[in-house]
């Protein structure tokens, strides 16, 4: 028994990995030059992944001078990914989201701070009961000013809490939408099983944490 023990503890780590996260494709999309997403009317957009992408969308839409956030895909090396596509894990992709917001109000700073305050940090491949790749922890910079944030808040914070954090570091590459039935799910489907078990418990302990100037009256 006591061999079984350790070789179950390695069959179940390799599980969570897959032959699209250590492909040469998606070395290629790790290795990228970032894009930078230009400013539109005063809004500029960062873009994160965290998890089922239902739960953060309402967590940065609490945040002041978030206008809106999109839920979609991105980290991947496939064009045009869907739902159930990104669901197998081998586009590379994770559910994310592109956060529109005023960099006069809110800093791309913060938003960081956002990311790490609302998720279990060494949680790999997943948050929650969400597992696989394409429910993975990304921050994605579109240049070396935003990679220098991310790096350093998420050092810092390994040093303070003595752990190491799972979230990963990307190049931005490109964003793609998801399906019309994920957008603002949360606020359409206040009834669901899960926003009510997940999603919302999940934004209220975030919000308990976080400091409140920083937050929204009423989300």
């Amino acid at each position: 028994m006591k061999h079984i023990i350790p070789i179950l503890a390695l069959a179940l780590l390799f599980s969570c990995q897959n032959t699209a996260q250590t492909s040469k494709a998606q070395q290629n999309v790790q290795q990228a030059q970032p894009v930078e997403v230009a400013i539109k009317k005063g809004k500029a957009r960062a873009y994160f992944a965290s998890g089922c992408f239902w739960c953060v969308e309402a967590i940065y839409e609490s945040v002041k001078g978030v206008d809106e956030s999109i839920s979609g895909y991105s980290g991947g090396h496939t064009k045009n990914p869907t739902y159930a596509a990104s669901n197998t894990g081998k586009t590379g992709h994770a559910e994310a989201v592109e956060i529109i917001y005023d960099p006069e109000v809110v800093s791309f700073e913060t938003l960081v701070d956002v990311y790490f305050a609302s998720q279990n940090l060494t949680q790999v491949n997943g948050q929650g009961n969400d597992r696989g790749s394409q429910y993975r922890s990304i921050l994605f910079y579109q240049n070396d000013a935003q990679k220098q944030v991310i790096v350093s808040k998420k050092e810092a914070l390994e040093k303070k809490l003595n752990i190491k954090i799972a979230a990963e570091i990307y190049p931005f590459q490109k964003f793609w939408v998801a399906e019309d039935y994920h957008q603002n799910y949360e606020k359409r489907h206040p009834e669901n099983g899960y926003i009510r078990n997940v999603s919302v418990p999940r934004l209220n302990r975030f919000k308990a944490n976080f400091p409140k100037a920083l937050l929204k009256d009423n989300h």
